[in-house]
């Protein structure tokens, strides 16, 4: 038998599988379940680097454990295939959106392919194929026609609320939302409103509705951006400037599952990081809300006289209302309503500028930028509704429209960043509490102490202090309690071509949904995927394309979180035309066991597809209470990348070992040119044009050695290693296996290529356990002797531990030591090695199977053996070895008997010649005896 041959092996493995469809799941099954998910890859054009299979390949280890425990493992992949950068690609160069997308998922799944991964392949879903969107369309639509019943804290379909109408009007509706969108009317005006009225007047209680809302514009790419793809004031994908604008968006009301989706936090095995960051977008506090009359006469507002408040009011949400005697000034957001109608002729200037300017930064960019102090005064007051006060109303940027009532009432004295505005502008500070202290220097945000300066809870605690207010607020109609969350209804809509078109349509201006039997509404053709010469988004350019020959669509698609919010669900049935999921189905997988993806997910996909679930559960569509039990991050893979020293003004090239005799520039190299930081100065000379004519100032021994720093991998810094090219040099068993060596899964590891020779190594020591010397099998069937089965049931605990705590790193040592322990013993007998084939085939399933088969079993049936059982007599020892000491300084090992008791040690130790050899003539005093561990004589 020849030697070890990766090469051959995977390759004849992957097409067995793949013919035999060996990891297809069954929707029904004695066995108990088990389902594993990866989170959805978008299929880029770049193709998968190293850093991409880590979280696959422990996903994967997982599942073939499962299997080998006997159960019914559903193991997908899929693909989130719609997306900003293939429409990009295809506003670059014409070609479809779909054709890229199409060509790059056939490499994707190329890749994964060539990494042996178990995936059932019959259940793949693409989010941009119609068969899938259908039903995300679908979904839309029951989101479209429900609303949120707060009195039985479900979404319910809009009849029941239409029913209510009918009845009573608006009176006693009790829905999630903004009340203020609403109008009230009783049931006979509702019986005399038309279609349009009554459409109009239901409109704002939806759970997917139509609003004017601020929004991320990017002009140069024609469309809205989420905040994750908004950086610096610029478009993530193209560097564009983006700006804050009002514009009509599509939502969807996730708000009203607020509490659900706190509440299920506790519920769920998810790193606390995650479910932290995730309570802290929903951001769930108690406090009041404060209505802030605005005041008509802005010179007795400046000369502190009696006023009367007539005119607007400003609604803030504060969750400290015991400082409200504190609120010297109000803020707020440069895009709140009233900004415009408050500013003073004399203000105009100031204002117009500042709001021009914040425009330019994205939401993240404000709340994350605590060292800028900047804003504007208005030139307008309104007055404190607990002190009657003037306080004069400014706008800054570090107050957002989107979040509580877009206005604050600022307490310098108990809050830092007003502190730090007051001080700025000059504005007034007041001690409030008995307890602050150092206001000179900083805010002081204390609830100890006694109030002071404020009148009505003057000597009172926090706590009286703030029933007492809120009572008072409430008696005169200028407040009242209330629970106010951070969290913001979702923007669903994007004006791009290549997603899911959403189901509306107009009639006479009113949104209507799609009939359900004309999905999938398909993408139309278009001539260009850029937005029209009149600002209307791609869409805009279809032709003739309207419902019923007649009624104008919508023109926005969804967001590339509106497929991925579902996909887990489909993969359970997804071949089925009648249901987004079959009932039996969905009954039998539940909820995913194991997910596996990216920290960043947190409070974008991982929140959005809660909030789907609770949705679809509400409507009796789905019967857990969470979609994803345990959640797991993997780690980044960080590059290695090579630098080489350019002599400034030269094209020469320096050495790294003599760089400092030189002023040199840095410059990226492609590692894939590089070998143990030594560069192939052929293949650097080759790469650029501009390196063809370079000369190099080497090492001393004629090498060149190149700078390493550790980075994200990026092509731009030409730090991307493809594992293309590693599987073919070292198979995909030793790639597998080396990214689990590298480190705990969830921690961040630096990449080096050259410590996959080591595990390429170790298989190949593995292989001659059953073909010493490279040669032909010669596994036996004697009988195991004691040392064997030690090594081996020391493997079989260890192993499954690691992967029970997801632990791959250590498993893979395990794996090392075991096979080093039975080299040495020259084992090559059947009792130990096809254990250990099991044991070894989640991480190197290729070979795995290959040596299955050679032991005689059924090709290809690994994945239905039995995981070897740990017997904990063969770890049981017969003798111990005991170190002996003479006044704690060792001297001798003795063996003894492991039932071997103390008097018995000692006596035998007494009994030998060891105190004449060691003793110096002395009389042993003490003998002190540790069991199973040492022996010391004192004398």
């Amino acid at each position: 038998m020849p030697a070890y041959r990766p090469e051959e092996i995977e390759k004849k493995w992957q097409a067995h599988w793949k013919e035999q469809q060996t990891f297809k799941a069954d929707n029904a099954s004695a066995k108990p379940k088990y389902y594993v998910l990866d989170m959805f890859p978008y299929p880029s054009g770049a193709g998968l680097h190293v850093g991409h299979p880590l979280g696959y390949i422990a996903s994967d280890i997982v599942t073939r454990y499962k299997r080998l425990q006997g159960f019914n493992v559903l193991h997908p992949m899929g693909f989130d295939s719609f997306g900003l950068p293939a429409e990009q690609y295809a506003i670059q160069t014409g070609q479809h959106p779909e054709k890229t997308t199409r060509e790059n998922i056939a490499r994707y799944i190329e890749q994964l392919s060539a990494l042996g991964f178990s995936y059932d392949w019959s259940r793949e879903v693409r989010t941009s194929d119609p068969s899938y969107y259908k039903w995300t369309q679908w979904i839309f639509l029951k989101l479209f026609n429900s609303w949120y019943n707060l009195d039985t804290n479900r979404a319910e379909p809009i009849k029941t609320l239409m029913d209510k109408f009918a009845d009573n009007g608006s009176q006693g509706i009790n829905a999630a939302g903004d009340p203020e969108e609403r109008h009230e009317f009783t049931a006979g005006q509702w019986g005399m409103m038309n279609e349009k009225q009554k459409l109009a007047a239901v409109h704002p209680y939806r759970l997917a509705y139509q609003q004017d809302t601020y929004v991320n514009w990017c002009a140069g790419l024609g469309t809205v951006l989420s905040n994750d793809e908004v950086k610096d004031g610029l478009s993530e994908r193209g560097g564009f400037p983006v700006e804050r604008r009002l514009m009509p968006q599509w939502n969807l009301r996730i708000t009203a599952y607020a509490d659900r989706l706190l509440q299920g936090l506790d519920t769920i095995d998810w790193p606390e990081p995650i479910k932290e960051m995730q309570r802290n977008w929903i951001g769930k506090s108690i406090g009041a809300e404060v209505t802030f009359p605005v005041l008509s006469d802005d010179s007795a507002a400046i000369s502190g006289e009696e006023t009367t408040a007539a005119g607007p009011v400003i609604k803030v949400y504060t969750t400290r209302v015991d400082t409200i005697y504190g609120a010297t000034f109000l803020v707020l957001a440069p895009e709140h309503e009233l900004v415009a109608q408050l500013t003073t002729p004399e203000q105009q200037e100031a204002i117009t500028e500042y709001i021009a300017a914040t425009k330019r930064r994205s939401e993240r960019d404000r709340m994350a930028d605590t060292k800028t102090v900047s804003g504007a005064f208005t030139g307008a007051y309104a007055q404190n509704p607990v002190s009657g006060q003037p306080v004069p109303i400014w706008i800054a940027d570090y107050v957002l429209a989107g979040y509580g009532t877009g206005a604050v009432m600022a307490v310098p004295s108990g809050d830092q960043r007003d502190w730090v505005f007051a001080t700025h502008f000059n504005l007034p500070i007041l001690q409030i509490s008995d307890a602050q202290q150092g206001l000179d220097q900083q805010a002081d945000p204390t609830k100890e102490g006694r109030y002071i300066n404020s009148d009505l809870i003057n000597g009172l605690g926090y706590a009286d202090a703030t029933e007492k207010l809120i009572a008072f607020l409430e008696e005169r109609g200028l407040g009242r309690g209330k629970v106010n969350y951070r969290l913001r209804d979702a923007i669903f809509g994007r004006q791009r071509y290549w997603g899911e078109p959403i189901p509306i349509y107009y009639k006479d201006g009113t949104a209507y949904g799609v009939a359900e039997a004309d999905l999938p509404l398909v993408l139309p053709e278009i001539d260009e995927y850029k937005p029209t010469e009149t600002g209307e988004p791609p869409l805009g350019r279809a032709k003739d394309w309207k419902y019923k020959g007649q009624y104008d669509y919508e023109l926005s698609t969804m967001p590339g979180w509106a497929g991925s919010s579902w996909y887990y669900l489909r993969y359970m049935d997804p071949t089925n035309e009648a249901r987004f999921v079959g009932e039996e189905a969905e009954q039998y997988w539940g909820n995913v066991d194991l997910y596996m993806g990216g920290a960043e997910h947190a409070t974008g996909h991982l929140l959005y597809a809660r909030f789907w679930y609770l949705f679809l559960k509400d409507l009796g569509l789905v019967n857990g209470n969470e979609p994803f039990q345990k959640l797991i991050n993997q780690g980044m893979i960080l590059g290695r990348s090579n630098f080489v020293y350019r002599i400034n003004g030269t094209n020469k090239f320096v050495t790294l070992g003599k760089k400092d005799q030189y002023e040199t520039t840095a410059l990226h190299a492609d590692v894939n040119f590089v070998d143990n930081d030594v560069l192939d100065i052929e293949a650097f000379k080759k790469w650029r044009d501009e390196y063809a004519t370079a000369e190099f100032i080497l090492e001393d021994n004629g090498t060149y050695v190149c700078g390493v720093e550790i980075e994200k991998m990026s092509k731009s810094k030409y730090n991307v290693v493809s594992p293309d090219t590693l599987i073919s040099r070292y198979g995909a068993d030793a790639l597998r296996l080396y990214e689990m060596f590298l480190g705990p899964l969830e921690q961040f590891k630096p990449w080096n290529t050259n410590g996959i020779t080591g595990v390429g190594s170790f298989l190949k020591k593995f292989w001659r356990l059953f073909h010493p010397e490279d040669g032909a099998l010669a596994v036996t069937d004697e009988p195991a002797t004691p040392a064997e089965l030690k090594a081996l049931h020391k493997a079989i605990r260890k192993v499954q531990e690691d992967i029970e705590k997801f632990s791959f790193n250590t498993s893979v040592s395990t794996f090392m030591i075991a096979v080093n322990e039975l080299t040495a013993l020259s084992c090559h007998k059947r009792a130990i090695l096809e254990p250990l084939v099991v044991l070894v085939s989640p991480y190197a399933p290729h070979l795995a199977e290959e040596l299955w088969a050679e032991l005689g079993n059924q090709p290809g049936s690994i994945s239905s053996a039995s995981y070897p059982e740990f017997r904990e007599e063969y770890l049981v020892e017969d003798s111990v070895n005991y170190p002996v000491a003479i006044n704690g300084k060792v001297r001798e090992q003795f063996q003894f008997a492991a039932t071997a008791t103390a008097a018995d040690i000692e006596a035998a130790v007494l009994a030998s010649d060891f105190l004449a050899r060691f003793g110096e003539g002395k009389a042993a005093k003490k003998v002190i005896v540790v069991p199973g561990r040492m022996v010391n004589v004192v004398v």
